[in-house]
């Protein structure tokens, strides 16, 4: 049985999201791009929020979060959930967790009238991607993802 309770997160929260963050990084082999502060997160989820964030907890112990926010779709004319990160601490797994979470998630696209879910996945995690399609989410192969990130913006 699941035994996992989604809550919105709090400002008193942020240490949590801050580590899950971290340990996210470190799965994808990205702990060198985290640059996040307290201070960031503060001001982006609660502040002046351009981003949610609600934690996973089992027996009031956080074991996994989920962070989104809101786009817009000019061909469905309505704004989509977009789904940043997804994460769920390795010794939880294959519990169900991480299906709580994204359903929450779909309940909230479903309450907020959203046209459409999204997020990326690399390419190399499996589990992931598997994790996913098993939901009945689809690759949208035809599109890729480009980035600017701030220097080459600085650079344009």
């Amino acid at each position: 049985m699941i035994n996992v309770e989604i809550k919105k997160a709090s400002i008193a929260d942020v240490p949590t999201i801050k580590g899950f963050i971290l340990e996210l990084a470190v799965y994808e082999k990205l702990e060198n791009d985290v640059v996040v502060t307290d201070e960031l997160l503060i001001e982006n989820i609660f502040t002046n929020p351009i981003a949610h964030c609600v934690l996973a907890f089992e027996n009031d112990r956080p074991i996994g979060f989920a962070l989104y926010f809101y786009n817009y779709s000019t061909f469905i004319g309505r704004k989509g959930l977009y789904l940043e990160d997804l994460y769920v601490q390795p010794n939880y797994r294959g519990k169900g967790y991480g299906k709580k979470l994204l359903l929450h998630l779909v309940q909230t696209a479903k309450k907020e009238n959203c046209g459409r879910m999204e997020w990326s996945v690399l390419k190399w995690n499996q589990p992931a991607i598997d994790f996913y399609e098993s939901l009945g989410a689809k690759a949208m192969q035809e599109w890729s993802v480009y980035r600017l990130d701030e220097k080459s913006m600085q650079v344009l």
